[in-house]
């Protein structure tokens, strides 16, 4: 790649309520958390700590220092309302009660 070429990438964020996909432009040499901090996404969503992003791409987990590649869709995942075993257990409990 050559210097004066930038990396095009999306930053994707979905809430209950809404799905925001952000195109971004970047030097190369631009990490995930750089591609976050430039989509803006931090204002439209204040519950997002930019020091604990937790970031994918395309479905993977990756560090927020990870470089970013062009084309890459760079996911802002939200931490789990309930844990998935306690979510299980909520849900057997209420097809027994309704059982009875």
């Amino acid at each position: 790649m050559s210097g004066g070429q930038r990396i095009c990438a999306t930053v994707a964020y979905c809430t209950p309520a809404a799905t925001h996909l952000i195109a971004v432009e970047l030097p190369p040499g631009a990490t995930l958390r750089d591609a976050v901090l430039a989509s803006g996404l931090l204002a439209l969503a204040p519950e997002l700590a930019a020091d604990a992003l937790d970031l994918g791409v395309f479905g993977l987990r990756r560090a927020a220092t990870a470089a970013l590649r062009p084309g890459d869709r760079v996911e802002v995942y939200r931490p789990l309302a309930v844990d998935p075993a306690t979510a299980r257990r909520l849900r057997v409990q209420a097809r027994r009660r309704q059982r009875r």
